[in-house]
């Protein structure tokens, strides 16, 4: 193949032959085992170099090298003087192995795999642990990043970026195997995927413990994704784990970790009363990589499509009252309102006729700046600000942005979406986590709507306040909490806690953990009684992820501490102590026992992964100086001219040679036909913001009748809008129920209208809706 740029596919082998993934997950925690298989197939020596990602919260644990042979262990220690030991070790002939953290990003790592001889193999075996966020659904949800999209690095800030050798997924040049093994106190009802499994085997006749597999021939087009679901999810729980015999005493790996995972259940009267008002700011990314396609259905539909069908729901299922305004970005940002707006039939369709306008054409995706013009408008007095970002995540300066969001967490909440494969989960999360809302993930064939409606019941439900945490344990026993503590809590969502048990009680003693707060004015306690006997057989991963909580939360302290280097002192001895990774250490390994010395100068090979930008998956010029393309103009790739390669300007990563590139004007694109409108999306867009719809051939085609049909059918004493908006529930409720969660709030919406309204002839109206469209709905299943 012809190609310009691409160092992997200029006939130069790739070492890296194979991953193999062992996956065990013990109720809402999760063990991976990544073993990664290097083989030298050329005449030198080499340096082989795999940047990849994972989850955003893993702790790394384990990291092991096996040549031949001897097997090597490796050991963290502070990151300058891992790396001064990787390359002295290879300066003077010997192997050496280097696992470290991103210092822009904790989800991508970069594995350096030193003087690998000629006709030489190499297992490498990396190990970590990480809590499964619960979804909307209640399943629990791993992912396995496969896909890792350039990051943007915006200008001026600190930092090189991440490099990354993209290739299309057709062309990444190793296998994947993935295996799970899945056990939990309480029944496993189902796991389900985005990718092809084979099918579930249990592994006892109460099914509480199963295994499955990946089915072979794992494409690397998307993210291996598995959604885990139990009976009885929202079960309190709390594991006791023993120390390390080893550790002193008194330390977080000597003494017991206890982990608390609590569900707090909200009263049924606060929860069926959502709030009428906050301030409700939606920030959506319009940078060229939105143009991409959601996921890999023959629709196609586009990330930026998808988010502005998304903001015609939300926009709907505001309650009037409230302010809202809609911010977009890319290199640059825009808004639709210059200060938050009050929300009414005019504002909400001058916000939707812009949302209609908006293109993936920003350019890169720096979200920095528009969260800062943000935050610095001040706050409206009784309107708590509920902040809304939707991103495919492929930003560069992740730290820097988690931060912004904690500084401000105070004045407002913050629910973060991911969209696409390879979305940065350290961000999502992040923001989510430091903002005190939700975090959700929209990959495969996920529509982005269900989910967003989701997250906004989280945020007109009434806001919890006042939480405390207070412990019981028995006389000689206290307790070290080690996670920070809990400010927002959601019906139906988990919270976790770590807490260092210190002190000796008998074995038969138990502890007790009570979670108070204040909701909607009304007192409310949560409680959980457990053993303080340890777990068997946890192989510390309890400890571990105590270790993980708590260096994340002494790095954010680090970036806004005069005293950054004691700080930076404690993480690197807490790391060292548990053997997790962090930002300021690295995983070193050198093969001491290998008597030959390496000769002769390494070759350098970069590992590509797979890429699903648009241009990111073209097989040629991977790295040109974008600043040679022209703003506005689409190009494509004249190197083979059976196919059309485009390339989205403004994109972060280098091309090495532009000159393939030829620009094409306009008119020589035919323009793309649009595709008929869903019908659901089309009702919608036809309600007004008060709730009700009004009687016009808009609606009557939207139900898939005439005007003169619907005209006629009206019962003599109802006002048009009452049976208009009459009309509508029954058509949600008759053909639209799978999609309920989209439709719930703008339908209770008009619920409340029609109440308001006190018509006089609202059951003949549901009587003669139902003739009409061939429905048999009940007015109290409409909530009438």
């Amino acid at each position: 193949m012809d190609c310009c740029g691409l160092l992997t596919l200029q006939k130069e082998p790739v070492p890296l032959k194979s991953i193999e993934v062992e996956l065990e997950v013990r109720d809402h925690v999760a063990t991976v085992v990544s073993t990664l298989n290097y083989e030298n197939k050329e005449d030198k020596p080499l340096e082989a170099v795999f940047v990849f990602p994972l989850p955003g919260d893993a702790a790394v644990c384990h990291f092991s090298a096996q040549i031949g042979q001897t097997q090597i262990v490796a050991e963290v220690k502070e990151k300058q003087k891992a790396r001064e030991e990787y390359d002295d070790a290879l300066s003077s002939g010997q192997q050496a192995f280097l696992l470290e953290e991103s210092d822009e990003s904790p989800d991508i790592f970069s594995l350096r795999v030193g003087s690998l001889p000629p006709a030489e193999s190499a297992s490498i075996r990396l190990e970590y642990v990480t809590e499964l966020a619960v979804q909307a659904d209640d399943g629990l949800r791993f992912c396995l990043p496969g896909v890792l999209n350039p990051r943007y690095q915006p200008q001026g800030s600190e930092g090189a970026g991440v490099q990354v050798t993209s290739v299309p997924a057709s062309l990444v040049p190793y296998s994947l195997s993935f295996s799970a093994r899945v056990s939990s106190p309480r029944p496993i009802s189902k796991v389900e995927s985005n990718c092809s499994l084979d099918p579930l085997q249990y592994l006892n006749t109460d099914q509480t413990q199963a295994t499955v597999k990946l089915a072979a021939g794992h494409k690397f087009d998307r993210d291996v994704e598995l959604l885990i679901y139990y009976k009885d999810a929202h079960q309190p729980t709390a594991v006791v784990e023993a120390g390390q015999a080893s550790a002193e005493p008194g330390s977080l790996m000597g003494d017991p970790v206890v982990m608390v995972s609590l569900y707090p259940e909200f009263p049924q009267s606060v929860m069926s009363s959502t709030a009428s008002c906050g301030e409700f700011v939606f920030l959506v990314d319009r940078s060229g990589s939105m143009d991409c396609a959601t996921n890999n259905t023959e629709q196609q539909e586009t990330r930026i499509s998808s988010a502005k069908d998304t903001l015609l729901l939300l926009l709907k299922s505001l309650p009037m009252g409230c302010y809202f305004n809609i911010y977009s970005f890319g290199s640059s940002y825009e808004h639709i309102f210059p200060k938050s707006v009050e929300y009414g039939e005019k504002t909400m369709e001058e916000a939707l006729k812009k949302v209609e306008q908006m293109k993936a054409d920003l350019g890169g995706t720096e979200i920095l700046e528009p969260l800062k013009h943000i935050y610095s408008q001040p706050c409206i007095p009784t309107q708590p600000r509920q902040l809304f970002v939707f991103t495919d995540g492929e930003v560069g300066n992740t730290k820097e942005v988690i931060d912004l969001v904690k500084k401000n967490s105070g004045s407002h909440r913050c629910f973060s979406f991911g969209i696409g494969e390879g979305a940065s989960s350290a961000l999502i999360n992040g923001m989510a986590k430091e903002g005190g809302g939700h975090a959700q993930f929209i990959t495969g064939t996920d529509r982005m709507q269900p989910k967003v409606m989701q997250s906004l019941r989280f945020a007109l439900q009434p806001a919890v306040e006042d939480v405390s945490v207070t412990w019981d344990l028995p006389k000689g026993s206290t307790v070290t909490v080690l996670s920070p503590p809990i400010t927002t809590i959601f019906q139906g969502k988990r919270s976790l806690i770590y807490a260092q048990l210190t002190g000796q009680s008998s074995e038969a003693a138990e502890g007790c953990v009570t979670v108070k707060y204040s909701l909607a004015g009304h007192p409310s306690e949560n409680q959980l009684h457990f053993s303080l006997r340890p777990a068997e057989d946890t192989g510390l991963i309890v400890h571990r992820l105590a270790a993980r909580t708590l260096i994340c939360l002494l790095e954010m302290e680090a970036e806004n501490n005069e005293e950054k280097e004691e700080v930076k002192k404690k993480v690197v001895q807490l790391s060292v102590q548990s053997g997790v990774s962090s930002s300021f250490t690295a995983f070193i390994a050198v093969n001491k026992d290998n008597n030959k010395e390496i000769q002769g100068p390494l070759l350098h090979r970069d590992i590509p992964m797979a890429g699903l930008m648009g241009f990111a998956a073209t097989p040629c010029c991977l790295r040109a100086n974008i600043s040679s393309f022209s703003p506005g103009l689409d190009y494509y790739c004249a190197m083979d001219d059976s196919e059309d390669y485009e390339v989205d300007y403004g994109n972060p990563l280098e091309f090495e040679d532009t000159s393939c590139y030829r620009a094409l004007p306009d008119e020589e694109f035919p323009p793309a036909k649009k595709p008929p409108r869903d019908p659901l999306l089309q009702l919608v867009s036809l309600q007004k913001a008060s709730g009700c719809w009004l009687l016009d051939p808009a609606l009557a085609a939207a139900l898939g009748k005439t005007n003169e049909e619907v005209e006629k059918s009206k019962p003599e004493k109802a006002s048009s809008e009452v049976w208009a908006t009459i009309l509508a529930l029954i058509w949600l409720h008759g053909f639209k129920m799978d999609a309920k969660d989209e439709w719930e709030l703008l339908a209770a919406k008009a619920v409340s209208w029609l109440s308001a309204q006190k018509a006089p002839s609202v059951t003949e109206c549901v009587e003669a809706g139902n003739i009409l469209l061939g429905c048999s709905v009940q007015k109290t299943a409409l909530g009438l």
